[in-house]
């Protein structure tokens, strides 16, 4: 069973998240040791609330490169929510620079009538990269629950493996990248659909490690 570090930096539940790895078939380790992150087969890195607390915590616990280091080497990686907004350079929400592992900033939605901000509650992607590993045997356009004031908008639109549209504003919803991988939604609060994502996500790490059990 593959062994999945589940980055602890004190920004939200991580419980229900390795419920639902563990329950695809992973090991899941909470941990904000960089050697465990190194010695992972692969990182899932969840966040729930601010953009500014939410670096600075990882940056207190020396987190920063080894997450970086880890993207860098291949192994599989999964952001949630705020663990996808400070993947990238600066936030509207905060003055902290991101992490900048992906070049963009993260907005906050325009007031317009008729909707809400927090956009929260369902919604429907718009696969961007329908062949996505993440997507694999979803139906067309799946569901998934979000919960946000604040979208990425990453420099490079290819990347966007998913947008959805709140009111008149198509705003990315998730992105990848080669083994990075990252949702603005939460799959742990998606039903059946968000659980098969992070069973999606459990299966490209035993994929890998069967690669390289081959080489």
């Amino acid at each position: 069973m593959p062994v999945i570090a589940v980055v602890d930096y004190d920004m939200g539940n991580l419980h229900s998240a390795c419920k639902g790895l563990e329950n695809a078939g992973a090991t899941t380790k909470i941990t904000d040791s960089p050697r465990e992150i190194e010695q992972a087969d692969a990182i899932v890195l969840p966040g729930v609330g601010a953009f500014d607390p939410a670096v600075q915590h990882l940056r207190s616990r020396h987190l920063e490169e080894p997450i970086k280091q880890a993207i860098a080497s291949g192994k599989p990686f999964l952001g949630i929510c705020l663990g996808l907004q400070i993947l990238f350079d600066a936030s509207e929400e905060g003055t902290e620079p991101g992490l900048g592992i992906i070049p963009g900033k993260v907005k906050r939605f325009r007031h317009e009538p008729g909707i809400t901000i927090p956009h929260m509650g369902w919604n429907q992607l718009e696969l961007r990269q329908p062949d996505c590993a993440l997507w694999h045997q979803l139906p067309a356009d799946p569901w998934m629950y979000f919960v946000h004031s604040y979208y990425v908008e990453p420099s490079d639109p290819q990347i966007r493996a998913a947008t959805i549209t709140h009111g008149s504003q198509t705003v990315t919803a998730a992105v990848a990248h080669n083994n990075l991988m990252a949702v603005q939604f939460h799959p742990e609060k998606s039903s059946t659909g968000g659980l098969k994502i992070l069973s999606n996500f459990v299966q490209l790490v035993l994929d890998r490690q069967l690669l390289t059990a081959k080489l």
